[in-house]
């Protein structure tokens, strides 16, 4: 089970927001207690820009990933014949991957890093790897606090890698059942959309979230290939 950090006293209060209005506040600190406590509100840290200050946002609408409603073209179940999906076994490096400078719209900085990397080691921030042999060809991290599973960035280095490691933990939870978890992937954007990422309203979105809260934690496992070709 992960450890609980000490709590927050910083209060994050998102359904006081206007219809659209995404950024929460800005500025606070980047401490477990204070990182979880907003996700548990229906809130995420992102910096504002690359050098400014770290904002709190709430996206209106917000985008989920329904966890029955993957899109899984013919190619990339082809792909997913190639990867072997594993799980929390090489955090640091995809951590590294996605916050590498060079890719574009890059935002991970070293104190984003060095904040979910505290996450993992209480047990709160996971990755989802797709392998190629002994090779990390691609995955995603992201944060699970009962039945939420909070993506947070993905890379490749290998075709369809990344997809094939979000199928990988779509598998997970739905094996994990019961119903009610939640995939937040933030905002949808079109190469979301294309995977099957849908908008909500930050209302509706929060309503979820306080019922995903009381769902048990998955049981993050095992390596294994995806389930999605059967």
């Amino acid at each position: 089970m992960p450890t609980e950090p000490p709590p927050s006293d910083f209060p994050f209060t998102p359904d006081g927001l206007p219809d659209g209005e995404d950024l929460v506040g800005v500025g606070g600190d980047l401490e477990p207690g204070t990182i979880l406590s907003a996700y548990r509100s229906g809130v995420f840290p992102m910096p504002v820009s690359r050098r400014g200050p770290i904002g709190w946002w709430s996206p209106d609408p917000r985008g989920v990933l329904p966890i029955d409603g993957l899109r899984v073209s013919r190619s990339l179940r082809a792909s997913c014949r190639r990867y072997e999906i594993r799980v929390d076994t090489a955090y640091d490096e995809v951590i590294r991957a996605c916050a590498d400078a060079r890719r574009p719209g890059g935002w991970i900085r070293r104190d984003i890093r060095a904040a979910y990397t505290a996450l993992h080691e209480l047990g709160w921030a996971h990755s989802v790897e797709a392998w190629a042999g002994d090779r990390l060809a691609g995955g995603l991290y992201g944060v699970a606090i009962g039945g939420l599973f909070a993506g947070e960035s993905m890379f490749h280095r290998d075709r369809d890698a990344s997809k094939v490691a979000l199928v990988g933990l779509l598998d997970l939870l739905r094996s994990a059942g019961p119903a009610g978890r939640l995939v937040d992937v933030q905002w949808v954007t079109p190469h979301l959309a294309g995977l099957g990422a849908v908008e909500v309203s930050r209302a509706r979105y929060l309503t979820d979230l306080r019922l995903a809260l009381d769902v048990p934690l998955p049981d993050l496992p095992v390596p294994r290939r995806t389930d999605a070709l059967q």
